[in-house]
Parts: C-alpha cells; structure tokens; sequence
C-alpha cells in the first residue's frame, strides 16, 4: 500500500495505537492513545518496513525523533489526499475490515481542504 501510494503521488500516513508495550513516538503528539505518522518519503527518513515493525527518522516541531512501531500497534494506512486505505484487524477472530467510527473521524481531519479558487 505504501508504495502504491507514493506511485501515485499520495501521502501516506499510518495510525498508530500507543498503547501497544514499545511504540516509540513523541508522546506530546498523541491524541486518545493514538498517533498519525506521515510515512512518505520527505517526511520519514531512513523508513524500513518489515513484518516486525515500522521505524523511521522525523522531525515533529523540529526535533528529530526516531519511532519505532511493531506492527500490531499499526491500525491502518490512508492517503491523506483522499482518505482511501485500508484497516487492519490484528485480532483473528475479527475478519472483517470495518472502519472503527473514531479512526474514520481522525483520517477526515487529517484530509487537506480543496484550496481552488474560482478565476474568472
């Protein structure tokens, strides 16, 4: 998904479940135990994604920071220009991928507003 993503010019981001033992985030950044993370290439630095975890160099308010997330801890992946992606269910009873109501809430406010204006 993620490389999908950067082909056609998307910015993916990831949510993240702070609350999983040995998620590396800046926690002044976490809002009700989750985070967004801006995976793309300008924004993370040295990203490796593995079947183990998510880790990766940013800049949050200017500070570099290095986060590191087991992929249990990642709840999904969207692109921020259209909020299209997928959730993930890391529980095996729990098949189907529908969207948690609150996930869906803070991948809308992380969408860019339409800045076109009208030329005449």
């Amino acid at each position: 998904m993620h490389e999908w993503m950067g082909d056609n010019s998307h910015t993916p981001h990831i949510v993240v479940d702070t609350s999983v033992e040995s998620v590396s985030v800046p926690v002044e950044h976490v809002k009700d135990g989750k985070i967004i993370l801006n995976i793309s290439e300008s924004a993370a630095h040295n990203l490796k994604l593995t079947n183990d975890a998510v880790s990766f160099r940013a800049r949050f308010g200017g500070v570099p920071f290095d986060v590191w997330a087991p992929m249990q801890s990642v709840l999904g992946i969207y692109a921020r220009e259209t909020g299209q992606g997928m959730i993930f269910s890391h529980d095996a009873e729990n098949t189907d991928n529908i969207e948690p109501p609150e996930l869906r809430a803070e991948i809308e406010e992380t969408r860019s507003r339409p800045h076109l204006t009208i030329v005449k």
